[in-house]
């Protein structure tokens, strides 16, 4: 049976819009004092503790860690340590609005994903008009993009697409969790990917060289786990639960404009006309994939 969104869940999802819209502003700020994968770290081991002095032992965490660790070790790495990794990398070299925006194509990848993957969220002919008109949009957005800005490597505008891939697989795995508290659920995740990051931080950025980070690289740092991660994960698997993997993906469409104004407002970044349309057309693949505009109008042809 295909999962709805009611108002509640709508209302959620826009709350983690903003703030994960708000992660991709702070990590822009805080990635060009702190390298990616040790960012990565603070952010999740941060995020990780947090999560655990919250929970305080409920909902039998520590049983369920010792018995499926390995599920959540696979969740971790898939919807925390290589996608956060790989976003960051980009973001040394693009912005976060338009990383946030190559980034909105999550629900692309999960319904493509969905449909081979699961039986409850196959693909429809809405569906299929959406995934073509976002992946249209993406093409749009990279692109001229490229063409127009020598200066941005194509590296660093795919890295945010192949981490979508990745939230798109985690969407997906992530429905064997039904049942489970999303504080568990994302304080496992957490878990798991932080001692999956702490070795690749160490031997590759050797952290203990690093120069000790400003006052507002701390701030951003502290932001991003305890506001976009140790919360928007709390939140992102109280919606998976009752409007399932792809419905909970449409978050990406909220996100660029939330990462986009503060961008805007505070670090000078703009987006260019065809990164715009890339955008428009994004958002409309992803209108379509909700479904109702769809509905309605064959209702009424």
């Amino acid at each position: 049976m295909e999962q709805r969104m009611t108002a509640l869940t709508w209302g959620l999802l826009a709350l983690l819009g903003l703030i994960w819209g708000g992660s991709f502003f702070f990590a822009r700020i805080a990635v060009i004092e702190v390298p990616p994968l040790t960012l990565v770290f603070l952010r999740l081991s941060i995020a990780a503790l947090a999560l655990h002095i919250y929970i305080a032992g409920r909902f039998g965490i520590y049983p369920l860690l010792r018995s499926r660790w390995r599920e959540f070790l696979v969740l971790g790495i898939l919807n925390n340590a290589l996608p956060h990794a790989l976003i960051f990398f980009g973001q040394t070299r693009i912005g976060a609005g338009l990383a946030s925006i190559l980034n909105a194509t999550t629900p692309i990848w999960t319904v493509l994903i969905a449909n081979y993957l699961t039986s409850d969220e196959k693909l429809s002919s809405a569906k299929i008009i959406g995934c073509l008109t976002g992946l249209l949009g993406t093409a749009v957005l990279i692109g001229p993009s490229v063409a127009a800005r020598g200066d941005l490597p194509v590296w660093a505008l795919l890295l945010p697409v192949i981490a979508a891939i990745s939230y798109g697989f985690a969407a997906t795995y992530g429905k064997r969790f039904r049942g489970i508290a999303p504080p568990v659920i994302a304080a496992g995740q957490m878990t798991a990917s932080s001692l999956v990051a702490l070795p690749l931080s160490l031997v590759m950025d050797h952290p203990w060289t690093l120069a000790i980070p400003s006052g507002n690289a701390i701030a951003t740092i502290l932001a991003i786990a305890l506001l976009s991660t140790a919360l928007g994960y709390i939140l992102y698997f109280r919606i998976m639960a009752v409007a399932g993997a792809t419905n909970t993906s449409l978050v990406t469409l909220l996100v660029p404009p939330s990462a986009i104004l503060p961008g805007f407002l505070f670090l000078g970044e703009r987006l260019e006309t065809t990164e715009i349309a890339g955008m428009a057309l994004i958002g409309l693949g992803l209108i379509i994939l909700d479904g109702r505009i769809y509905s309605r109008s064959r209702a009424l042809a």
